[in-house]
């Protein structure tokens, strides 16, 4: 996607430097555009557990280029050594954020190919490099696709409301910052915008990051989308009085059954747009289905984070970015990363193949590859 007339990738290799991995450092959205370096698994490893990318697509392709960094920082003494030191870096890697489903799929697809590329080690760590080069370049084109198809679904609504702008709700984000482009949530929107389709975008904030109200909303000023930045609570309100005509949110893990691991208060929507007759759908790759787990309450890993991010607001004060006491500085703070809205409250799946019912049948109907592992 585009920022300030430039088109950037979240992550790429350093042009001069091919052993240095380059990300935009999400902390500093959208107030500031800072490009980081990072040469170490410790870095890497630090970039995905504080956030300085997230999203589950970015989290995978992150820790495919963190499996290349390792496979050039392990130790070439013996193919034993070499390999203990990336199974190592992989658990690194793996233990940042549990519920992002990618980020052990990614590091699982790194080490088969590195095996296979042996026994001689610098074929190994080119194919290392191959491999994270690979996951970026799909991770971008399935977005791509994706929102081929669910452009489809706006397209629609705007012929049945004769050309008025559709209204999309959308929580967190879920764009290109969150995916190495395009995005998932967010794909169908720019693609029918670029189309020439009216779009209005409902941004909620989402607390406790507010990477919609930070985020979402900044990439699509950058877009040049029209939206509108709401609070967390406002979604149930516009979906009564008939201002919403379809939600699509991202998911950082989609069991093969259909139930969704999305962003805190994900579930909270889909319950409102159910209530409403409002399509709820949700936006992913492949990459981000779990073809082994079967109940998502009672399977998906919740990610529990520190309570500053509760506490504390971010934002900018004076030309600088702080961050604000809300809560008694005495008052405990629970923060539950995601929730799992179960299969029943999803309209659809929107993937890179097409849009599925969120059911075993309906997915494995579209990934037929994958009936033999259950």
């Amino acid at each position: 996607m585009n920022v300030q007339g430039k088109h950037y990738r979240t992550i790429w290799l350093h042009p001069s430097d091919p052993t240095i991995v380059q990300i935009i450092d999400q902390r500093h959205l959208p107030h500031q555009f800072i490009i980081e370096d990072l040469s170490t698994v410790e870095a890497v490893a630090r970039a995905i557990k504080d956030m300085h990318v997230r999203g589950a697509g970015l989290i995978g392709a992150t820790a495919g280029f963190g499996m290349y960094v390792a496979a050039l920082n392990a130790s070439r003494s013996s193919m034993a050594a070499f390999m203990a030191d990336l199974r190592r870096d992989g658990d690194i890697l793996c233990a940042t954020r549990p519920t992002a489903v990618n980020l052990e799929w990614a590091v699982k697809r790194q080490l088969e190919a590195i095996e296979q590329a042996g026994p001689d080690i610098e074929a190994m760590i080119d194919a290392a490099l191959q491999t994270a080069q690979a996951i970026a370049d799909e991770d971008a084109e399935y977005c791509r696709r994706l929102g081929e198809h669910g452009k489809e679904l706006i397209k629609e609504i705007s012929a049945k409301k004769g050309g008025e702008p559709v209204n999309v709700l959308t929580h967190c984000n879920a764009g290109w910052l969150a995916f190495v482009d395009y995005g998932s949530a967010t794909a169908p929107v720019y693609a029918a915008h670029d189309e020439g389709v009216a779009t209005h975008v409902w941004v909620d904030e989402t607390r406790p990051r507010n990477q919609g109200a930070r985020l979402t909303a900044w990439e699509l000023v950058e877009h040049g989308v029209p939206h509108t930045v709401v609070a967390d609570n406002v979604g149930g309100h516009l979906m009564q009085h008939g201002l919403v005509d379809l939600v699509i949110v991202g998911t950082d893990r989609t069991l093969y059954t259909g139930d969704v691991a999305n962003k805190i208060g994900t579930y909270l929507k889909a319950l409102a747009a159910h209530d409403n007759g409002v399509p709820f759908y949700v936006a992913l790759p492949s990459s981000s289905f779990d073809w082994e787990k079967r109940d998502g309450l009672k399977e998906i890993p919740i990610e529990q984070r520190g309570s500053t991010e509760v506490k504390y607001i971010q934002g900018l004060h004076n030309d600088e970015i702080v961050q604000v006491l809300l809560t008694p500085e005495a008052s405990p703070a629970a923060n539950y990363a995601f929730d799992v809205t179960p299969a029943r409250l999803v309209t659809g799946l929107i993937t890179e193949r097409g849009i599925c019912p969120a059911s075993e049948e309906g997915i494995l109907n579209l990934f037929p590859e994958k009936r033999s592992n259950q």
